[in-house]
């Protein structure tokens, strides 16, 4: 196999992962805003706030109009990093680069008007839901730029081995579980199934659709949880010698570990909302986290 071709992409990747920082501290604060109940706290009004531009603040329009600012901040962040892509004289910043960040523009336009709909609906589950996956979405991509980024691979390889192919399937998975989890959030699913790890003190509950959501999100977590648990070992054993897929990939037990804890605190202890932000938090950074996993062990340099 043709080594990679290297270039001088590290002010690009550098940049990439910023965005994903700010991408993930924005998903997590939008978790706080749905928490709080401060997804009206500017009305119907978008993009002005309460028919404003800077409204009078009481609590719920300042968490709303700081998420706002927030998304625009992370907006920005974007936009400069398609500009350092597609700059004429940023010969460094290739294919598939520039896709990528192109990538992460159109997903950025679809959260921003998923956003405006979301408001002007009076946020009904479904557009929340998929707001949330749009965001997701671009975390990960933009996971991905910094990765390819910071390598400094103008062209990466990937290795299609079955290692490849069973940490991104791993990651699509965990994606899954998270859009599960919004659903059971937005649905306000959780106090449907209380106690741990059964629900309702019964590993085949009954109950209405709640009880049903909660429970396939729950099932998938736990089976989540366990592929995770056997990662490293694979890994190890997959690429020997690639201490960085090993770190990540512990890094990605260690998430899951404190991700399930959190939830059966929260199972336990009727769902207080700084443990529902904190289960937001853990859930979006064990998606990111599998995913670099998954890209560093795609990469030809892992080869031992």
């Amino acid at each position: 196999m043709n080594e990679p071709t290297r270039n001088d992409t590290s002010g690009w990747g550098t940049l990439a992962a910023v965005a994903a920082v700010a991408t993930y501290a924005l998903i997590v604060f939008g978790g706080i805003v749905r928490i709080t109940g401060s997804g009206m706290g500017c009305g119907d009004d978008w993009p002005l706030c309460n028919g404003q531009l800077i409204p009078p603040m009481d609590f719920d329009t300042l968490i709303e109009y700081g998420h706002r600012l927030a998304a625009l901040a992370v907006s920005l962040l974007i936009v400069a990093l398609a500009t350092v892509a597609w700059w004429p004289r940023r010969a460094a910043v290739r294919r598939p680069l520039r896709r990528l960040s192109l990538l992460a523009v159109l997903l950025l336009v679809v959260q921003v008007l998923l956003g405006a709909v979301t408001v002007w609906l009076e946020l009904p589950p479904t557009t929340v839901v998929l707001h949330f996956a749009t965001a997701m979405a671009l975390l990960v991509v933009l996971a991905v730029g910094a990765c390819v980024g910071l390598a400094g691979v103008e062209r990466p390889a990937v290795r299609r081995d079955g290692a490849t192919r069973s940490l991104m399937a791993l990651a699509a998975f965990a994606f899954g579980v998270g859009l599960l989890g919004a659903l059971v959030a937005n649905l306000d699913a959780g106090p449907a199934c209380l106690g741990f790890p059964a629900c309702n003190g019964s590993w085949m509950p009954r109950g209405g659709g709640l009880v049903h959501v909660h429970w396939t999100h729950r099932l998938a977590a736990y089976l989540l949880f366990l592929l995770l648990l056997s990662l490293p070992v694979l890994v190890r054993r997959w690429r020997p010698g690639d201490g960085a897929a090993l770190t990540w990939s512990a890094l990605g037990v260690l998430v899951a570990l404190g991700q399930v804890g959190v939830g059966a605190a929260m199972a336990i202890t009727l769902y207080p909302g700084i443990l529902k932000a904190i289960h937001l938090a853990f859930g979006a950074a064990l998606v990111a986290v599998i995913v670099v996993a998954a890209w560093l062990v795609s990469r030809p340099q892992a080869a031992s």
